[in-house]
């Protein structure tokens, strides 16, 4: 099977958005967001590789099989973080014997 053949105009236009996301990061670094400077960095983030995925990964235009692949490891990701988070966030539900 011949991978698929992406124009080289869409390649330029990822790219200079990849770019511009790239500067809006750096911007909003210098912004005082309070606890939601981690959130839209996190959804810049999440877009930039959404990008890259989607078109360098020829997502687009790959197999049917590709997005199930990238979903079980998405869905693998969010459950590991859930783990982690479950730990975190019940650190101090059960006291420490000696303190």
């Amino acid at each position: 099977m011949a991978a698929p053949i992406v124009p080289v105009r869409t390649c330029v236009q990822v790219f200079l958005a990849l770019v511009v996301l790239t500067g809006i990061t750096t911007a909003v670094s210098f912004v005082d967001l309070g606890l939601w400077s981690n959130v839209v960095a996190l959804g810049i983030a999440g877009l930039k590789g959404a990008l890259v995925m989607l078109f360098f990964m020829n997502l687009r235009r790959g197999p049917r099989l590709l997005p199930v692949a990238v979903a079980a490891g998405l869905l693998w990701f969010l459950i590991l973080v859930g783990q982690t988070l479950s730990d975190y966030f019940t650190r101090g539900w059960l006291g420490v014997p000696g303190k």
